[in-house]
């Protein structure tokens, strides 16, 4: 389908960036009976609105006439919610209206306001920024409103969620009553319908989102974790996938800067965005992704939005999104303009539920599996090795001679050989992950009545403070379990023996390999447990097991004193 009637500047603009047809927002937004008309449009993100909402306000602004006239006051306002995405709609209304003498003005949190506003008193046609900063501008007199015939209000979801109303109340109060208001949501929650109805006319609604095929462009993986090795399955997951861009969402700003910092530290050519970050970090964090200086971005939500990379394939949430609006959001990074890309969620055995529920809200379907091993990295790296493009080039002339000196001297074998060694030299190597084990079907503790349970042994006991509640909420942190798949506890002064249910029995013998499990002597038992030995009372002044917490002395239970009474 081709683009429908837009203006003749705009349309060269579009067939010169390569544009065939028009996303379904744009169409439906370009219709020539929507000119001039409010709208309500809910689109996803990565749908084309930006383009989609210059099409539409080009014929309010533009009417017949080939160019703007004059830059004086702005005539169109476009308001969105953080600075990397108004930077962003700036670049694409740049393009869109080259031909048209347009002159697009910036007024974000972060950069220089005084550089503003002297871009401000030069004139400018269209204005993009931030509430906050918008409304600053017009406090000081330095952007005028009277002059306004669209107003474009970008993600008014994530306005509101950021707690803008206020500011955009204050900012389209100072427009012109006959503008034209165009609102844009991936969501339609009961607060931007009622934003909706007080600052629209008559707005037309246009739904662009199909439910049943949610980012059908994305593919959804789930990895069951122990929380300990969510880091580890990061480092896993990057090295699976290999992707010229990745996007790691953190829950907060602190997350982000350990993460970033642990990749950096692996040999991963990371940076880090987050909010307290000054707005040339941002900027540079951000152009070091787009021209490949690196190749993994770890960032807050608040702070990934508006981030348009356009090779970025990978998404990996090491920490759960809140709701269903979060996940949708950030996943929407990749998958983009008819692209692959993977959306992988590092799920801790003990957040499956909320995992699932999220996933189910939004009408996902994730593949689950365990976090990538050792062995499934190397077979993918091989392959991309086998199958790399370098092979069916021809070779550079000026390399020609040292090319035949390497094929006189060595046999085949020794230059693929060299050839694997020179592929892996450098590469981060991936971690050693241990298995979380799949929900047991039943207790261990019913598992322990019916024989079928397995023992083993920490050499950690009451003498180190221990009570059997603090060794209990040892023992599922070690193996990466809950509650339910720990049977029987026998306590003593110097060990302690437990028994797993059989779905657990793998992560254990894991865990005793290596990290806390190894240092507390883990290791199982053969055959019928026998009873732990009890030694002689602990010694005065000895101190408990490092890192364990003493027992807490509970008062007596009201009714045993009684009886004792």
């Amino acid at each position: 389908m081709p683009f429908p009637t837009v203006h003749p500047a705009l349309a060269r603009a579009i067939e010169a960036r390569g544009y065939a047809e028009p996303t379904t927002v744009q169409a439906a937004v370009a219709d020539p009976d929507t000119a001039g008309r409010d709208m309500l449009v809910s689109a996803e993100t990565g749908s084309g609105k930006t383009v989609a909402f210059g099409l539409a306000i080009a014929r309010t602004l533009l009417g017949e006439a080939e160019r703007f006239g004059e830059a004086r006051a702005p005539r169109a306002l476009v308001v969105a919610p953080t600075r990397e995405l108004a930077l962003q709609v700036e670049r694409e209304l740049a393009w869109l209206f080259a031909a048209t003498g347009a002159r697009i003005v910036s007024a974000v949190g972060g950069m220089d306001p005084k550089r503003e506003a002297r871009a401000l008193s030069a004139g400018a046609h269209v204005v993009v920024g931030t509430p906050g900063r918008l409304r600053d501008h017009i406090e000081r007199g330095r952007l005028v409103l009277s002059n306004i015939d669209a107003v474009v209000l970008d993600e008014a979801d994530e306005m509101l969620d950021l707690g803008f109303r206020e500011d955009l109340a204050f900012i389209l109060d100072g427009t012109p009553a006959e503008r034209q208001t165009l609102l844009f949501s991936a969501t339609l929650p009961a607060e931007v319908v009622r934003l909706a109805r007080s600052w629209q006319r008559d707005a037309l609604a246009i739904d662009t989102i199909d439910s049943r095929k949610a980012h059908a462009d994305i593919e959804y993986r789930a990895l069951r974790v122990s929380p300990a090795e969510i880091e580890k399955a990061v480092v896993n997951v990057l090295l699976r996938y290999d992707a010229r861009a990745s996007l790691v969402f953190c829950a907060t700003r602190e997350r982000v800067r350990s993460l970033a910092a642990a990749l950096e530290a692996r040999g991963f050519e990371a940076v880090a965005l987050s909010g307290e970050m000054g707005q040339g970090e941002r900027n540079e964090a951000l152009a070091a992704i787009r021209d490949g200086r690196a190749r993994v971005c770890v960032a807050t939500d608040v702070a990934a939005r508006g981030i348009d990379v356009a090779d970025l394939s990978l998404v990996v949430h090491a920490d759960l999104p809140n709701d269903r609006e979060a996940l949708l959001h950030r996943s929407g990074r990749t998958g983009r303009a008819g692209r692959k890309g993977a959306a992988v969620l590092i799920v801790p055995h003990t957040r499956r539920r909320k995992a699932e529920g999220l996933l189910a809200h939004a009408g996902l379907q994730a593949t689950w599996s365990s976090a990538p091993g050792a062995e499934e990295i190397r077979a993918a790296e091989d392959e991309r090795l086998v199958a790399d493009p370098i092979f069916s080039r021809p070779a550079d002339p000026a390399d020609a001679d040292l090319v035949r000196r390497l094929a006189e001297g060595h046999d085949p074998e020794a230059l693929a050989a060299a050839l694997v060694a020179l592929w892996r030299r450098g590469r981060p190597r991936p971690e050693r992950i241990f298995e979380a084990p799949r929900r047991a079907e039943q207790p261990a503790a019913a598992a322990a009545d019916g024989g079928t349970g397995v023992w083993f042994r920490l050499g950690t006991g009451r003498r180190d403070g221990l009570d059997v509640r603090h060794l209990l909420a040892m023992i599922c942190r070690i193996g990466g379990v809950d509650r339910r798949e720990v049977g029987s506890i026998r306590l003593a002064d110097e060990e302690t023996l437990f028994e797993a249910a059989a779905g657990s029995v793998v992560a254990f013998d894991q865990a005793a390999a290596a990290g806390e499990g190894a240092r507390l002597g883990l290791a199982r038992i053969a055959g019928a447990p026998p009873a732990p030995v009890r030694t002689a009372p602990r010694p005065a002044g000895r101190k408990p097991h490092p890192g364990v917490r003493p027992a807490r002395a509970l008062p007596p239970h009201p009714q045993r004193a009684s009886r004792r009474g």
